[in-house]
């Protein structure tokens, strides 16, 4: 999910650093964009390098004389992408600016281009801000639907005390994460997701492997970020970027992911089991690249790691010795034929608390789409099966229902 963060020039922009990364912390993607007056305040190096992007603070180009076609037209892509546009601080000029549909650099330009909901916070003299015409505007955009979120009262940087202060961090994200629909119903949850497949090597240039993209458990990683838990993401070999703010580990064959989430167990509450892990494993691996023949070849293979086996065994030692509670384990189960039955049985001997299952022999339920068709199995009650849906809305189902056995095993 992409945000755009405007600082306008005024003392307070320092604090929008805070922001950027208050946001990255919640999984989400941040463009920085900035006046030329808060470029007088904070340099555009500190935002570039907290959010990981170029700062964009010119209309026709990121540095004066640097105009060209796409530079042109950024405001127009800026503004298609985004899912909010927070302007923090916003002073009187900018918002008397928004209030009257002014586009005279990037920033206002971007308010007018974006069909994203607009948060301004106010910052400035208690003064500027009780003054009628800032009031006007102020009620001027909250008639339109801008998000307002009030200045803090308190000692000002002119030395004056009142109203007019930049709202805190906390309450300007609040108001970002409540506009954006990002929940915070597993805060204070450490959730462990697995995600991709495992590569078993047979010598030094082929391997066996699977058809697994870690679009699922990439998708499970990030709606945890954005329900406020801290997500550890434990990633065999894929070719996606790993959402913004978790912490990741990346492996390559079923014995380094076990050993990854052996060694990361103890810190999680959730456990989400999403990779396609290899159920087989060459016996040996040749030291040298295996040279063709006409001659058959046989290759001899041996079962890889149970790491649900393993996670099972290692809380049960665990709660032995009464370290902390059980983890919530959720496994997964890619079915040919018989899902339900296959699924369910899975289940029952890896003593799991849920199993979402998928036929991965339809078409919009197989390896790398972007939809997915599951059915929810549980130790007790009937199957849950779900319409068809991105895997992004999946990954919020399946944390739902994480959510609502966390609460019943709590009452």
């Amino acid at each position: 999910m992409k945000v755009a963060l405007g600082v306008s020039g005024g003392i307070a922009a320092y604090k929008a650093a805070e922001l950027v990364r208050i946001f990255q912390e919640r999984g989400l993607d941040v463009q920085v964009v900035m006046t030329r007056s808060a470029c007088e305040f904070v340099t555009p190096l500190t935002f570039a390098a907290l959010s990981g992007h170029s700062v964009i603070s010119e209309m026709f180009g990121r540095h004066p004389g640097q105009a060209n076609l796409e530079s042109a037209i950024e405001h127009i892509e800026v503004a298609q992408s985004i899912q909010a546009l927070i302007i923090a601080p916003a002073t009187a000029d900018l918002m008397a600016k928004l209030a009257h549909g002014l586009g005279d650099d990037f920033l206002t330009t971007l308010a007018l281009a974006t069909p994203a909901p607009l948060i301004v916070c106010p910052a400035m003299n208690v003064g500027m801000w009780d003054n009628a015409a800032t009031r006007s505007n102020v009620a001027l955009l909250r008639k339109r639907g801008v998000r307002i979120v009030e200045p803090d009262e308190g000692y000002l940087a002119c030395g004056m005390t009142g109203p007019g202060r930049l709202a805190s961090t906390d309450a300007i994200a609040r108001q970002v994460f409540e506009t954006l629909g990002l929940r915070e119903d597993l805060k204070g949850e450490t959730v462990l997701v697995t995600a991709g497949p495992t590569c078993e090597d047979i010598d030094p240039v082929r391997f066996l492997s699977n058809r697994s993209s870690g679009k699922m458990g990439y998708a499970v990683a990030e709606a945890g970020l954005r329900r406020a838990a801290r997500v550890i993401l434990v990633s065999g070999p894929t070719a996606l970027a790993p959402p913004s703010g978790v912490e990741l580990q990346q492996v390559r064959s079923a014995e380094e992911m076990e050993k990854a989430v052996l060694a990361r167990l103890k810190e999680a509450s959730v456990v989400v089991m999403a990779a396609a892990v290899a159920d087989y494993r060459p016996a040996k691996t040749g030291a040298r690249k295996m040279k063709k023949s006409d001659t058959p070849r046989q290759l001899i293979l041996k079962p890889t790691p149970d790491i649900l086996k393993s996670i099972s065994k290692s809380i049960s030692n665990r709660r032995t010795s009464q370290l902390r509670r059980k983890p919530l384990i959720v496994g997964f189960a890619a079915e040919t034929d018989h899902l339900v039955q296959n699924a369910r049985a899975k289940l029952n001997s890896k003593g799991l608390d849920m199993i979402v299952a998928n036929d991965v022999t339809r078409p919009d339920s197989g390896f790398d789409a972007d939809t997915n068709r599951v059915t929810f199995v549980f130790p007790n009650g009937k199957p849950r099966v779900l319409e068809p849906m991105s895997k992004q809305d999946v990954a919020n189902r399946i944390l739902d229902e994480v959510v609502r056995l966390r609460s019943k095993n709590r009452s």
